[in-house]
């Protein structure tokens, strides 16, 4: 099904294209999650910003694509991907795993002269602020299932059809181990500006390791604190979208 696709199709969706010289927002998912979850992002910033919106495979249309469980190997292939794509401005909002996956292709960028304007982490504890004895990805079902529902970041429609989730439980569970299996390798520090956001009350980041990203940049740095958990941007969304707008320039 997917043999007639363009790659760049699979990884990339636009829900809401913008208009010419609109910069790009590249928006990486959470474990488990998939573009869909931008949606309404993608709507709300259009047409002055385009959403870029990363599909991973081993969901939805991408369901029956092999999982890809290592955040190098998934920088890697969405690397040449994202190059054709940024033909100017532009910047990367990732989502708890997607932010680790940020800060890999930001590097990988920038090794190839390509500088982002500003990097999005939400929800991550900085690359370098490894946590022990992360193995949920080594659990049972049912205690992945459970950690799901204690981050209330799945939809109750996939939550509350036992069908639906166990289908969903490979990509979810691969995700997880390519977040806890993550080990940062020391490099040169990016050139782009680093705006980290996190829930005061997320069980996965504290606001410490949270500010250590801003070892990793030589450029700003801040760190924006909401209330609310591991899912603080769905109860936030005006006033995180007001922070992306007023961080991006047009071209």
């Amino acid at each position: 099904m997917t043999g007639t696709r363009n790659t760049d199709d699979l990884w990339i969706r636009r829900y809401h294209p913008a208009g010419p010289g609109a910069p790009k927002l590249v928006v990486l998912p959470h474990a488990g999650g998939s573009g869909t979850f931008f949606f309404p992002m993608a709507k709300a910033l259009a047409p002055g910003i385009e959403v870029l919106a990363v599909q991973y495979p081993g969901r939805q249309d991408r369901h029956a694509e092999k999982l890809i469980e290592s955040v190098a190997e998934l920088a890697d292939q969405l690397l040449p991907v994202l190059r054709s794509q940024l033909d100017g401005p532009f910047a990367l909002f990732g989502h708890s795993m997607g932010a680790t996956l940020s800060f890999e292709l930001a590097r990988r960028l920038e090794a190839e002269g390509l500088v982002a304007e500003a990097l999005f982490p939400s929800a991550r504890p900085a690359p370098s602020r490894h946590r022990e004895n992360c193995t949920v990805h080594l659990g049972t079902d049912e205690e992945l299932i459970a950690e799901l529902r204690g981050l209330s970041g799945t939809n109750d429609q996939v939550l509350g059809n036992e069908e639906l989730l166990r289908m969903t439980l490979p990509a979810v569970r691969g995700d997880y181990k390519a977040a806890e299996t993550y080990r940062y390798h020391p490099g040169p520090k990016l050139k782009s500006a680093v705006y980290a956001m996190i829930g005061d009350q997320d069980p996965m980041v504290t606001e410490e390791e949270a500010r250590a990203w801003a070892e990793h940049t030589e450029g700003p740095f801040t760190l924006d604190v909401y209330r609310g958990g591991h899912f603080y941007l769905v109860d936030h969304q005006p006033a995180i979208l007001k922070s992306l707008a007023d961080r991006l320039t047009p071209a």
